[in-house]
């Protein structure tokens, strides 16, 4: 099988033949089917939530990262990960951050592909974040992927190469893009399986405004007055929440939308 969207094709079809019980297990074969593909010799599946009620200037506009899957989880390479997405993790950022992480999340695009070299500046690959977060872990170069599955969730897909191997061309963007863009149901699946899109219901419009104020700490009163809806609809809503999502209070529901219980 040489036509490169054969090849892609087949790709997908394995992934469809996952049962959703095998989430981790589909997950890794994908990141491994897109290094076959595109000759990587790493990739990452990430999952970032956007907070209800982002501060005031915040720089990631209220995106955190939830988790990450790599490929090949090397102990030097999962160390810098996680040190430097706890920095960035908690719902107040540090004083500075890498101007990386601002570029990933700038822009409302459903989908986006980036060469790394063409969306940093120059000089920020001759910089201490580069060199100690690629370099010093054995990565050169990076296509990724940012898929928004809706409003609060979005995925980055990243495939890396290291240092002694030739830069992504222009081709391998056009024909990456390809092959993850027609995978969005598949991360739905993925995120279902992982604890995200987590109401056993769908969410009304009605109720996801009602949601978004619970989660920004309003009051019911707040809410309802906030809604212009009387204080009985908001009750109802907040209840017909709590269910979707199978807690009881407040304290809960926050700590599920934002994936802190264990």
């Amino acid at each position: 099988m040489n036509d490169p969207i054969e090849k892609i094709h087949a790709f997908w079809d394995e992934l469809a033949d996952f049962h959703s019980s095998a989430a981790d297990a589909a997950v890794m074969h994908m990141l491994e089917g897109l290094c076959a593909l595109f000759n990587a010799q790493n990739a990452c599946w990430s999952v970032l939530v956007r907070l209800p009620t982002a501060a005031p200037g915040d720089a990631l506009n209220g995106w955190r990262p939830r988790f990450w899957r790599f490929l090949h989880p090397l102990k030097k390479l999962v160390e810098s990960t996680s040190k430097r997405l706890d920095e960035i993790s908690d719902e107040k950022l540090p004083a500075e951050v890498d101007v990386s992480y601002v570029v990933a999340v700038a822009g409302d695009e459903p989908f986006l592909v980036r060469h790394i070299r063409e969306s940093l500046p120059p000089d920020w690959f001759e910089g201490e974040h580069y060199r100690r977060n690629y370099l010093d872990v054995g990565l050169a170069d990076q296509l990724s992927a940012r898929i928004r599955v809706n409003e609060d969730v979005m995925i980055y897909i990243l495939i890396y190469r290291d240092p002694v191997s030739p830069r992504f061309g222009a081709g391998e963007k056009e024909a990456f893009a390809m092959a993850v863009r027609g995978m969005k149901w598949f991360h739905r699946q993925q995120l279902l399986s992982h604890g995200l899109l987590i109401a056993e219901a769908p969410v009304t419009p009605a109720e996801r405004l009602v949601l978004l104020a619970l989660l920004g700490g309003k009051s019911e009163a707040q809410i309802a007055a906030s809604l212009k809806q009387s204080h009985n609809t908001t009750h109802a809503h907040i209840k017909s929440i709590y269910r979707k999502f199978g807690v009881t209070n407040r304290p809960a529901l926050t700590a599920l939308w934002l994936g802190k219980l264990s």
